[in-house]
């Protein structure tokens, strides 16, 4: 018989979900032969770590096996599905998380295609876990702060372990390049002409683009108005300030054109983007 050691459920402030990982649903269980986890869809992101035993996940059609020290991170919005291998029933810790940025960084660590994390640092791993337990069990008022620190580590021991070896699709960022995009991500809203950012780089305006966009993947001008677009959707959900006024924030001098833009990029008018992404949230509050 599956036992569950711990089990925690909790609710966060709307206001503490918009701004820091937080922890829904979490626990440890020692599985037996017959766990099953089977789900077309569920709000957030599961972090299953495997102490001991073994088991599998399904997602996007592929199988993958999970044994002790490894780590399966699974979108719960899309089919998914776990079991216990009947020979070796696994013995879990897990976490159900929400916050900003997590589908970008599941994306990043490509989650879809490979969910695993094997060979995990033992202790770090486990300690991330009973922090978010014991915040769980005994909650303060700086347990959102604490909760996603706790949650932050998890993930950047995930960060660590995926990319240990380089493994990074893109070529690293040359320093060349350090310059312009600092000044591009911290001053997204000014007018940035490429031949500034050039001179930041110590190249030819021609040179520049041509290792920006072998770098980054995309010409400095699309990287610029993307950026200013990440920006827009932050300050349209985090924010009850006009449309006018996000623009000029977001370095669009014509709200009109901003509009038209912010459309062609997303597929909505910033106001119904708004709509959408605030009622999305309270669905899964």
């Amino acid at each position: 018989m599956t036992r569950f050691v711990r089990s925690y459920f909790h609710t966060e402030r709307d206001a503490v979900r918009a701004s820091l990982y937080t922890t829904v649903r979490a626990g440890h269980l020692t599985a037996d032969k017959t766990h099953h986890i089977e789900r077309e869809t569920l709000a957030g992101h599961e972090l299953v770590y495997c102490l001991r035993g073994s088991g599998t996940v399904r997602v996007a059609g592929r199988v993958h096996r999970v044994k002790a020290r490894g780590l399966y991170w699974v979108s719960c919005w899309h089919p998914h599905q776990y079991q216990a291998d009947p020979l070796h029933p696994w013995e879990l810790y897990w976490v159900r998380i929400e916050g900003p940025g997590l589908d970008a960084l599941a994306s990043l660590l490509r989650i879809r295609e490979t969910p695993v994390f094997p060979l995990l640092d033992d202790a770090a791993t486990k300690a991330c876990f009973m922090d978010a337990f014991n915040i769980l069990e005994s909650p303060s008022p700086n347990a959102p702060a604490s909760m996603h620190v706790a949650v932050a580590r998890l993930l950047s021991l995930l960060y660590e372990n995926r990319f240990k070896d380089g493994g990074q699709d893109a070529e690293p960022v040359p320093s060349t390049l350090e310059r312009p995009l600092i000044r591009m991500r911290q001053h997204y809203a000014d007018a940035l002409r490429l031949s500034d950012l050039a001179h930041l780089a110590g190249m030819s305006v021609s040179h520049f683009i041509r290792t920006f966009k072998r770098t980054m993947g995309t010409s400095p001008i699309d990287w610029l108005r993307r950026e200013r677009m990440n920006q827009a959707k932050h300050r349209l959900i985090d924010t009850d300030e006009p449309i006018k006024e996000i623009a000029r924030q977001c370095g669009y001098r014509d709200p009109y054109f901003f509009s038209k833009d912010f459309k062609k990029l997303t597929g909505l008018p910033p106001t119904d983007y708004r709509v959408q992404e605030r009622g999305r949230a309270h669905e899964t509050s």
